[in-house]
């Protein structure tokens, strides 16, 4: 063992033991979750974890360190059969090579398109080996908003034919109707109705400027996953339409050769802002090959639960999730190929922690049952949340709220934060009342085109028709700077580790201003409901969960 592995779990072990006895001793005072967060954040971002991939040894030990941290406040377990693990059953599937993409003119010119500076080779579930030729149809952003009166596929015929679409979605959209419209597999569930055989995204300007197409490259041979239904079968709402490969820039110009508009000016009317940019079919067609390799894999979601007091209201459940996956080992950046994942999303799950402990040592027990959800997968596609969410081990209609914990950026000193969803149903005054009692601001999402909305845990829950909140830290008192250089630099790598400057004070009053919500959840008098006419609860809520006015 080298010397660094050998000083990371000395430190980790360390904070293992410095967690329990911060537990042990606790305060009610900053000083005191502070550096229970700290001691948190410092044994789950380790390299003993080695970045805690789902399905992974490692993430198997934080999963451990999260159920004994559950059993040492006296949280009752919550998974299956009496234990606090939810045993979540996994497919993954990952490349072989890097795949063959070849374009076809109609005069029989072919040109064959270069992996890593034209494409991005897809990992699509099905067989080892696909191959796939097909004429192609550009539709534009690809949405279909019928309250929006938009329908990118009308008057194509899709059928048969590989689906090309923009990245993203039209920037004068709501952020977060923004943000589902964007989603990929939101996409492919619509081009799968009109018969498509496969899918390919084109870059935007704006996305390479925001996420250069080149650090795809990083993590290519990445394991994608899926969770699986009784039936052996991933989870694939649109398995007949996979997505074959993303291009970038240069690689969608090739594309577009011979089309009767040049990509260059779809991609400035794109960035308009209702988007709209001319649809057709596409003078040549594509020749795909792609070989996989699969296995079956099991993780396991952590969860425990804080009975209620209330006769009645102990029934329904509110759910605080955070992720406890990251990304794992990838080829090395800077001498460093772990990545340790310590703001995202080892800060949430210290958070989540710290919430329970502020629970348990409030000296009152909440009216309604409080469910602490450790959940894995969230890298690979939310895929724990979405387990549980379509499988909970209570009743699914107990299920009341969701509280999110994703991916703090807290380097530093937040004075607002994003609440994203909370507009949307009656949970909105109680994150209103908790941030106003710790001094906070509420502010609108600072960066719609990030589509964080869908890309975090919570959304599987409003796809089960749970009303659900996400907060981020926002962007005030240097926040913007701090947010947007983290995700420029260390977001998905190495660095995202113990070096950090992290502001463990400023994750202490995180975690107030979470309990703070919970709690307001857990303690009122009426269960949350969507607001009436809402986009997600008139989309995914049963009607007794939709207010009447």
């Amino acid at each position: 063992m080298s010397l660094r592995k050998l000083l990371s779990v000395s430190v980790s072990l360390a904070a293992l033991a410095a967690s329990s006895l911060a537990i042990a001793q606790v305060t009610p005072d900053d000083t005191a979750s502070a550096a229970n967060i700290r001691a948190h954040i410092t044994f789950l971002a380790s390299d003993l974890l080695q970045g805690r991939d789902t399905g992974s040894p490692g993430y198997d030990i934080a999963a451990n360190y999260v159920a004994a941290q559950f059993a040492q406040l006296g949280l009752k377990p919550a998974g299956a059969n009496g234990t606090f693990f939810q045993p979540v059953p996994l497919v993954a599937v990952r490349p072989r090579d890097e795949g063959r993409y070849v374009l076809k003119a109609k005069d029989g010119t072919e040109v064959t398109l270069t992996f890593g500076d034209d494409y991005m080779v897809a990992r699509p579930f099905g067989p080892e080996t696909r191959k796939l030729s097909a004429p192609m149809v550009f539709v534009g952003f690809g949405v279909v908003a019928p309250e929006k009166k938009r329908d990118d596929y009308k008057g194509l015929d899709l059928k048969g034919k590989i689906v090309v679409v923009l990245s993203g979605a039209p920037s004068a959209w709501q952020t977060e109707e923004r943000a589902y419209y964007a989603n990929g597999r939101t996409k492919r569930e619509q081009a799968a109705k009109r018969g498509a055989v496969g899918m390919i995204s084109l870059y935007l300007p704006a996305d390479e400027k925001r996420r250069p197409f080149a650090e795809s490259k990083r993590d290519w041979q990445h394991w994608a996953m899926n969770w699986r239904k009784p039936d052996g079968a991933p989870n694939d709402t649109a398995p007949e339409t996979p997505s074959l490969g993303s291009l970038s820039l240069q690689g969608a110009e090739k594309l577009f050769a011979g089309a009767r508009v040049p990509y260059a000016k779809i991609a400035e009317a794109a960035e308009k802002p209702q988007g709209e940019t001319p649809r057709f079919a596409l003078a040549t067609s594509l020749d795909v090959t792609l070989h996989t390799e699969t296995r079956m894999s099991e993780s396991a979601n952590v969860a425990a639960m804080l009975e209620g007091s209330d006769p009645t209201l102990k029934s329904e459940v509110v759910v605080l999730s955070a992720h406890l996956d990251h990304i794992g080992i990838s080829p090395p950046l800077n001498g460093d190929s772990i990545n340790n994942g310590a703001l995202d999303n080892a800060a949430g799950i210290a958070t989540m922690l710290e919430v329970a402990r502020a629970f348990k040592e409030s000296g009152k027990v909440p009216r309604r049952s409080v469910l602490f959800l450790a959940v894995t997968g969230e890298e690979k596609g939310l895929l724990g949340s979405e387990y549980f969410a379509r499988n909970p081990t209570v009743p699914a209609t107990s299920l009341a709220a969701n509280v999110n914990l994703d991916m703090p950026v807290l380097t530093y000193a937040f004075t607002d934060v994003v609440a994203f969803g909370a507009d949307r149903s009656t949970l909105g005054p109680a994150v209103a009342r908790a941030a106003a009692k710790t001094g906070v601001a509420l502010s609108p999402d600072p960066m719609p085109e990030e589509g964080l909305f869908t890309r975090s845990d919570h959304f599987r829950f409003v796809e089960a028709g749970i009303p659900s909140i996400f907060l981020m830290t926002g962007f005030q008192n240097g926040g913007e700077a701090g947010f947007r250089g983290f995700l420029a630099s260390c977001y998905h790598k190495p660095c995202d580790d113990l070096a950090l400057p992290i502001n463990y004070e400023a994750g202490a009053r995180f975690a107030v201003i979470n309990y703070g919500i919970a709690r307001e959840i857990a303690d009122g008098d009426a269960r949350p409901v969507w607001k009436k006419g809402d986009f997600f609860g008139g989309k995914f809520a049963r009607p007794a969960l939709i207010a009447t006015e």
